[in-house]
């Protein structure tokens, strides 16, 4: 596009900040690209780290199961419910701006974590620290996508920006093991600090402004839908343990969620600028990508919530010893990751989809068989399984969400796919946490007894990722994204979206 076709910019834009960031050296580029990924690995293990140090939480601030899962659900359904308001704050007031403060809310929540008196001051604390996490996740993903302007190195950036998530999922119980240990549960909040102030002075020095070139009008209606919805899911699935299913509240709160489901549909796709861009949906690869992400991470964090109780509760390990029990798990994610992404880019998503579906169900179905007795080798052997399934499913996620998509729906694609992830965990430790229930306090074979549903559960949540694998990766998947992707057309020439909807009617 020639200079004369693009739009005038806008008093933001003007002065020093460029909508994209052309002319940066390759190692610039590649230093921008490690500072993102260094946001998305502590804001990304802080969902899997803490996990590890739920049983020395419970102890410490003698808490509830419920408790237990609002400390881990309070930090991903923040994540969740604003990652997309983030993305398009950034668009508009600035990306890098955007990401530091981001950054400083973080840290700051890290530290409150780390002083938290009870339970109720953590999972306040957890939801400042989420704050700061959605300015961090969606807007590094965005800075790197306008970092690489060649489509093909592109590609591989948002690979390896992919592929960050499952390491730090991954690794996070072996790190938090060794820190709860070492030095208590609060340690692994603590870590953050000084992570988070050497990415702010790094993202000063090394990472250009940029700004959308026609950022996405705030939608306050859309976003409080999107809170209703996910909170009263949430809260009703966690609390149903105590109130029962058939309680007016959680009835009521079903109820709100059903209304708010409704609600996005009739006024969202209303809007000229919606929150959440419905359309992107006809895109059968962009559809599949968020259900297999949601999918992917509600089987990991019912994993994970459950697994790391099995072993200190049950089997009565330290935290470093459960979290070594984890090392397959994070082992295979480091070796897998940059392979998949390799794989994703010369042969397309279908092989590492159908390899992570395959995995997750293979490890739910074997996890059937584990009793408090269960020789050690064996359960490390199914969680080979689960490494296998977290390093292959994430780049191949990404890249499926993203593909097709012009420029102009990158970020929003990639947001939406991330909401899909942090969703899909929050519903994994509160619908686990509901199942195991009052069997964490009775361990023994009253847990693993209970954790059987949680095993089927996961089983079915991998036959869903294969199956989705295969029908997102054919021709008429295809067909149906570049059909999605031309509705967009005139948004990358600079067209108001109302009017680009209007023409492909």
């Amino acid at each position: 596009m020639s200079d004369s076709m693009r739009p005038k910019a806008t008093a933001v834009e003007r002065g020093p900040v460029s909508r994209d960031v052309p002319g940066l050296s390759r190692r610039r580029r590649y230093l921008v690209l490690a500072i993102c990924c260094a946001s998305i690995i502590v804001v990304v293990m802080d969902i899997s780290i803490v996990n590890v140090a739920l049983p020395a939480i419970r102890h410490d601030l003698h808490t509830s199961v419920s408790g237990l899962q609002w400390s881990v659900d309070a930090y991903t359904l923040v994540l969740a419910a604003f990652l997309l308001l983030a993305g398009s704050t950034a668009d508009r007031v600035g990306r890098r701006r955007t990401f530091q403060v981001g950054l400083a809310v973080f840290g700051l929540g890290s530290l409150m974590c780390g002083l938290a008196p009870s339970i109720g001051w953590l999972v306040a604390a957890r939801t400042l620290q989420a704050v700061g996490g959605t300015m961090l996740n969606p807007v590094a993903m965005a800075i790197t996508a306008t970092t690489f302007p060649d489509p093909a190195e592109r590609a591989r950036a948002i690979g390896i920006f992919g592929s960050m998530s499952g390491l730090s999922l991954g690794l996070g119980p072996i790190l938090g093991g060794a820190l709860v240990d070492g030095f208590g549960w609060r340690s692994i909040f603590w870590i953050n600090v000084p992570i988070v102030a050497a990415a702010i002075v790094c993202t000063a020095l090394f990472v250009p402004e940029s700004r959308a070139a026609r950022a996405r009008r705030f939608d306050p209606v859309g976003q409080t839908l999107v809170i209703l919805v996910l909170g009263s899911v949430v809260y009703a699935i966690i609390e149903s343990g105590r109130s029962g299913w058939t309680s007016p509240v959680i009835l009521g709160l079903l109820a709100v969620a059903v209304l708010g489901v409704l609600g996005i549909l009739g006024y969202e796709t209303r809007r000229a600028d919606p929150l959440l861009e419905l359309r992107l949906f006809r895109s059968v690869p962009f559809s599949s990508a968020i259900l297999m992400a949601l999918f992917a991470l509600c089987g990991f964090g019912a994993f994970l919530f459950v697994t790391t109780q099995y072993l200190q509760d049950v089997r009565g390990m330290s935290a470093l010893t459960a979290g070594l029990c984890l090392l397959p798990v994070g082992g295979l994610v480091v070796v897998l990751s940059p392979l998949t992404g390799r794989v994703v880019g010369a042969r397309g998503p279908r092989l590492p989809l159908v390899v992570a579906g395959a995995a997750l169900a293979l490890g739910g179905g074997a996890s059937l068989w584990l009793v408090p007795a269960t020789p050690l080798p064996a359960v490390l052997a199914i969680y080979l399984l689960f490494g296998v399934f977290l390093g292959t499913v994430n780049p191949p996620i990404t890249n499926t969400a993203v593909s097709g998509m012009p420029r102009s729906m990158t970020g929003v694609a990639a947001s939406l796919a991330s909401t899909g992830r942090q969703t899909g965990t929050s519903l994994g430790v509160a619908i686990s946490g509901t199942i195991v229930g009052s069997s964490v306090a009775h361990g023994g074979t009253a847990f693993t007894g209970a954790e059987h549903g949680v095993w089927w559960l996961v089983l079915g949540l991998g036959l869903g990722v294969l199956a989705l694998g295969l029908l997102s990766t054919g021709r008429w998947a295809s067909e149906t994204a570049g059909r999605a992707a031309a509705l967009f057309e005139g948004i990358d020439r600079g067209e108001h979206p109302q009017t680009t909807s209007l023409s492909h009617r």
